[in-house]
């Protein structure tokens, strides 16, 4: 998954943590008395100040703490976290997404009810389902700041050159085919195949109604329904011919490109790209509708981004505190009136709306509102990262015909189920 701001999600990196729960070492990052470091990714000199405006916050709630930011881009990250975990420099407040969740609990401190009194939060201040996205098998590790989830994104522009339908709230996958259908002409494809976790999975997984992990962490990528969906999204290629085979297996953003480009009428990509690509530097006009209705509805996960306190805090008291704040109406109100992305504070919510190009104001609203009503949360495994990594690349194979996606999910199922 493709991350362009600030809380949104990327595919899942390669690479697994090595977490060392437990471990020893000193560090200011770990805080002292009156110090705390906040840790999360940032992109660009955008991300950084939108972050730091945050901290701000922070600091003017919690006037008798030190606080400091760290930053490292998305891609080193989590190289960074583990690290940081092994020789105990992790930082008291660390960002987590939920698609990496997995991997790195063992260097998250559980967060408790009382936790939360202590961070001045409450359950009812997050909106309905977002708490679920930062939990594992059950157990809470951190607390979200923003929300999002998967909806179909399209060119009206070239819908309307190929005489297409118009994706729309309530559509079907049958309407999917057609318009993917319509709009494959002149060289252009109807829709843009992704490669990256979310972006391949969105569909099979609205289609059949079927994670491929279980909500006890089991993984089940041979799951008959899921297994038929994901053999029906390949063959968006291969027999349907409706989207490009992808190149290589480093196009990680292929469908995305393919979209932007102008290549594809349609791409599945996060909420968190919304103003991206109706404002988009092409020019042509774009749209979203949710995923397609299937038999099942249209089954959609609630992903997103937040912090967690570190188990090597010393100063857990004074880390609640600031991930309170990070997470207080005013930090929230701050994202939403940014329009940088969703935030899962639910009094918040009403003012990313109010942020956006009032031309887009009442579509994005009334996708938004039919996308999150669906919505389950992420179910992992404890190697998820793992099974991503192997999965992604022979996609490639996959959509060229070359393999097929049986046997992809087979291999990936004997390899890293139990």
């Amino acid at each position: 998954m493709k991350k362009t701001r600030v809380g949104a999600l990327v595919a899942i990196a390669a690479g697994s943590a090595l977490v060392l729960a437990g471990c020893s070492g000193s560090s200011s990052a770990s805080g002292g008395d009156d110090s705390v470091t906040v840790d999360m990714w940032a992109g660009s000199a955008d991300d950084t100040a939108a972050l730091k405006a945050q901290l701000d916050v922070a600091k003017k709630q919690n006037p008798d703490l030190k606080i400091d930011l760290r930053t490292s881009p998305w891609n080193d990250f989590f190289t960074k976290l583990t690290t940081n975990m092994a020789s105990g420099n992790m930082a008291c407040v660390t960002g987590m997404n939920s698609g990496m969740l997995s991997s790195y609990t063992a260097a998250f401190q559980p967060l408790t009810a009382a936790d939360l009194t202590t961070a001045g939060l409450t359950e009812d201040d997050f909106a309905p389902g977002t708490l679920e996205i930062l939990k594992n098998k059950g157990t809470l590790y951190a607390l979200p700041f923003d929300v999002s989830t998967m909806v179909t994104y399209y060119n009206a522009d070239m819908l309307k050159a190929a005489g297409a339908d118009t994706p729309s709230v309530g559509w079907t996958f049958d309407d999917f085919e057609r318009i993917a259908q319509q709009a494959t002409t002149g060289g252009k494809y109807g829709f843009g195949i992704g490669m990256g976790d979310f972006q391949w999975q969105a569909l099979p997984i609205a289609k059949s109604g079927t994670q491929p992990a279980s909500q006890d962490g089991a993984l089940q990528l041979t799951n008959p329904e899921f297994e038929k969906a994901a053999t029906w999204y390949a063959q968006l290629v291969t027999d349907k011919k409706v989207a490009a085979p992808v190149a290589s297996a480093s196009d990680t953003g292929w469908g995305e490109n393919q979209f932007t480009s102008e290549n594809a009428a349609m791409a599945v990509d996060g909420t968190w790209n919304a103003v991206g690509y109706l404002t988009n530097d092409a020019g042509f006009e774009a749209g979203l509708a949710p995923l397609p209705t299937g038999a099942h509805g249209n089954t959609s996960l609630i992903l997103g981004s937040g912090f967690g306190i570190a188990k090597s805090c010393k100063n857990k008291e004074a880390a609640l505190k600031v991930l309170g704040s990070l997470l207080s109406k005013d930090a929230q109100d701050y994202i939403a009136s940014s329009g940088r992305s969703y935030p899962a504070r639910a009094e918040s919510q009403p003012l990313y709306f109010d942020s956006i190009d009032p031309k887009y104001r009442d579509q994005v609203k009334q996708v938004f509102e039919a996308a999150f009503t669906d919505t389950q949360g992420q179910y992992v495994t404890d190697n998820w990262s793992k099974v991503g990594t192997y999965i992604q690349p022979q996609l490639v194979s996959v959509y060229n015909g070359q393999a097929s996606m049986t046997d992809v999910l087979s291999k990936a199922q004997q390899q890293f189920g139990e």
